[in-house]
């Protein structure tokens, strides 16, 4: 047993209601302190139960508990079918839903719904995946060693339909030879009659072989030095569309020094490549299975493939010559007939999302819609999300076109394009009812900082509220969408599993009641206490706001970046941030006032929040904490000279630009495994935002607290993982050496040898948050 650490300005946290003491340690050791809460709902395919994940016996793993719609008491599951079930759970069904198809153990399997009957499709040394139903249910297809087979429900005949070969295509055997040769070979059959016998008998036997009936042969697709990605079968088995990607070549990863390990000797761990290293080269092709041909789907006629971006502006005489952009081809997604097929096309440099009708038998590509961003494309259910078929002409996606996240309908007959939602607010997930009647969504039209799920008319209309309690809902439909399981929580409430009818009005019963321990119940937790205050450019920004009592105020307050940029945390549920989320309540009863920002850059508030970092990380992102921190000012009484600020990964990139640039506005900060050059950063997440280093140094100068920290005045701490695989320690190695060489007084960091981005060991969490108060109350305190 840990021994308890009693900080002496965290000793005690007393309420008039308790006496439950609580500590930094007690704060930061094994989260099932707090309690045990259900994950990864799902139904199995009777329809009636449903699966979860949980812990209530507190054991090193969660393990597999199931309900049934008359038997609602949790009941673990046993070892022998725990994979079964789960692997079940990624099963595809037919259109009738009578069958079920999934794989197991490398094999697949068939199994009946309504008899329990099941057909072992495989029984092999290879491993087959990817099962599910194709040439319109007739047929089960899946993949052994990247091609495409089918086996036929009714003979049972394997066919294979692709053949996927490494390489280029080999040259046809011809005999090149030249005159001098040529008299050779002609001499030598003029002068022997042996050589002349055996080339009469070879020329026999070929027109032989050539005069017999020609085997059927796969037509082999060469991959030549290519790598395959996707591939598809239309639903009538006749075509096949897949995506081939080439590597712009060797890629040059960080490597991360690994000290503390087993061996005792230094290791190395191989992370990913910093922003601007050369992407891959995707290309998407047609395989006619009929005709035995290959198309290559054309994208030079895609509208605006040579459009630049508007930043180059910036930079006058440079990318003159006119280029089409890269693109990558997702899908196709074809209605349930096969008459039509959709494709979903990312250009590379993040600007543009088009859906395009595929006409497979030419390779040809139709626009039906095109959103383009100066910033980059993003948004609920639009990176890969959610789309298809409502009946054979009218497809639907989710568009941000009028700023927000919305759910949008085409018919590509008439080329009718109709928002089945609208108003500021985001659908968060959408998808299509079995009758294709509905569309079931989650929504946070209710409060930026709720997640209601509705039932939805797919010709639009009023849509019904299923959902009620403040909070948010992850819900799982029942298959034949009578029911839903979810899993709910309120901001002091962590999450708990509900069941109900999927009908408005409905009673949920609750699940589980497990999610807080007593000792955890016994402290009043506060409800989070969700506010607005006004930017500098009069734009409302949301955040959570904790307050002393009258009796313990104390004047200084603290702020708290939350990471990853594109995150909420202003919201009224459980928080991912549940240490921080503690400690802030911890904070208030010491006398702080803690804000919680939602800051330009968040989820959840629309396409302009999202964007408004772009080409400026440390920019409105920044202002809105330095408007935060006037707020508490001005309507909190907090002293302004006393005023500190702390956050992991993005929060501590923010804390780091705010004890910088804007050093009079905070006394101390903890910048916690932190972003100090985004050219150091990874490709996927930086160029969306910045661009590329050598394509937009603008951007990444502006942006990076490395090129401002002569800037700081007040007290930095600064804290990191040195097993760090997503923002490396020498991130924050260079910032040292830099405040070094610029003589900076009353900086600190603290490094964790075991630790990756997100911390495990309670130690290290007790540790670093230990140092935080430490800061905070040496610092804050003192005026």
């Amino acid at each position: 047993m840990r021994k308890l650490i009693l900080l002496p300005a965290a000793i005690l946290l007393f309420s008039a209601a308790c006496a439950q003491q609580l500590t930094i340690e007690k704060i930061m050791r094994d989260p099932k302190w707090i309690g045990t809460s259900p994950d990864n709902l799902f139904w199995g395919a009777d329809g009636k139960t449903v699966y979860f994940s949980w812990n209530p016996e507190k054991a090193p793993a969660d393990s597999l508990y199931s309900i049934t719609l008359t038997a609602q008491t949790p009941r673990k599951t046993l070892p022998a079918e725990r994979q079964h079930i789960q692997v079940m759970a990624n099963a595809d069904y037919n259109t009738a839903r009578t069958q079920m198809v999934y794989t197991w153990q490398g094999d697949v399997f068939l199994r009946d719904l309504a008899s329990g009957k099941e057909t072992r499709i495989t029984h092999t040394s290879d491993l087959e995946s990817g099962a599910g139903f194709g040439f319109h249910d007739s047929r089960i297809l899946f993949r052994r060693n990247r091609n495409i087979y089918s086996w036929e429900i009714q003979t049972g005949v394997t066919e294979q339909l692709t053949d996927f070969v490494n390489g280029s295509k080999p040259a046809p055997r011809t005999e090149h030879l030249g005159a001098q040769d040529k008299y050779l070979k002609d001499q030598q059959q003029e002068l022997f009659e042996v050589l002349k016998e055996k080339k009469a008998k070879t020329d026999a036997a070929t027109a032989f072989n050539n005069s017999l009936p020609k085997t059927e042969q796969l037509r082999s697709l060469y991959l030549d030095d290519r790598s395959l990605s996707d591939a598809r079968v239309s639903p009538d088995g006749r075509f096949v569309v897949y995506r081939v990607f080439r590597e712009a070549g060797p890629s040059r990863g960080a490597m991360v020094p690994n000290f503390v390990t087993e061996s005792g000797f230094t290791g190395e761990l191989r992370t990913n490549a910093k922003v601007g290293t050369p992407q891959p080269s995707f290309e998407s092709y047609v395989f006619d299975r009929l005709k035995d041909t290959v198309l290559a789907v054309k994208t030079s006629a895609i509208p605006g493939i040579n459009d630049k971006p508007d930043y180059v502006k910036d930079y006058p005489g440079r990318d003159t010559v006119k280029k089409t952009r890269g693109v990558i081809i997702n899908g196709p997604y074809w209605s349930e007939k096969g008459t039509n097929a959709i494709v979903q096309i990312r250009s590379q440099d993040n600007k543009d999302r088009w859906i395009m009708l595929l006409d497979a038998a030419t390779g040809a590509l139709k626009p039906l819609d095109r959103q383009r961003d100066e910033a980059w494309v993003g948004g609920p259910g639009i990176n890969w999300g959610s789309l298809g078929w409502i009946d054979e002409n009218t497809c639907w996606f989710q568009s941000e076109a009028t700023g927000y996240s919305h759910l949008y309908t085409f018919n590509v007959n008439t080329r009718q394009k109709k928002a089945l939602t609208q108003g500021n607010y985001e659908v968060q997930e959408a998808g299509l009812s079995r009758d294709k009647q509905y569309f079931y969504i989650t929504t946070n039209e209710v409060h930026p900082g709720e997640k209601q799920f509705y039932r939805l008319p797919v010709v639009g209309g009023k849509a019904e509220r299923i959902t009620a309690m403040t909070g948010a809902h992850t819900v799982s439909l029942s298959p034949d969408e009578k029911w839903i399981a979810y899993r709910y929580s309120a901001s002091n409430k962590p999450w708990e599993m509900y069941l109900q009818e999927n009908k408005p009005g409905a009673k949920p019963v609750q699940i589980t009641n497990l999610a807080m321990t007593d000792e955890f119940k016994a402290y009043p937790w506060r409800e989070a206490n969700v506010v607005t205050f006004k930017a500098r450019d009069n734009q409302m920004v949301h955040a959570r706001l904790y307050t002393p009592g009258a009796a313990q105020r104390n004047g200084a307050a603290v702020i708290f970046v939350h990471g990853a940029g594109y995150l909420q945390n202003a919201h009224k549920w459980w928080s991912q941030y549940y240490r921080e989320y503690m400690f802030h309540n911890l904070l208030a009863d010491l006398g702080y006032t803690v804000l919680d920002i939602d800051y330009r850059g968040s989820a959840g508030y629309g396409r302009d929040w999202r964007t408004g970092i772009y080409r400026h990380m440390g920019g409105k992102d920044l202002t809105d904490q330095v408007d935060g921190a006037r707020f508490l000012a001005q309507q909190h009484g907090v002293d302004p000279k006393r005023i500190g600020i702390y956050g992991g990964s993005y929060g501590g990139f923010i804390t780091l630009m705010a004890l910088f640039t804007t050093p009079d506005d905070f006394a101390a900060g903890a910048a916690l495994r932190s972003v100090t050059d985004w050219a150091h950063y990874n490709h996927g997440y930086t160029s969306n935002i910045l661009n590329e280093p050598y394509t937009d140094s603008i951007a990444f100068r502006r942006s990076s607290p490395i090129y401002f920290a002569e800037g700081l005045k007040g007290h930095l701490l600064m804290c990191h993982g040195m097993v760090d695989t997503n923002v490396h320690f020498q991130d924050i190695v260079r910032l040292s050496q830099r405040l070094i060489e610029l003589g900076k007084n009353n900086w600190e960091l603290a490094v964790y040898p075991v630790e990756d981005h997100g911390f495990t060991e309670p130690a290290s969490w007790t540790d670093e948050y230990k140092r935080i108060l430490k800061l905070f109350d040496g610092v804050l305190l003192k005026h």
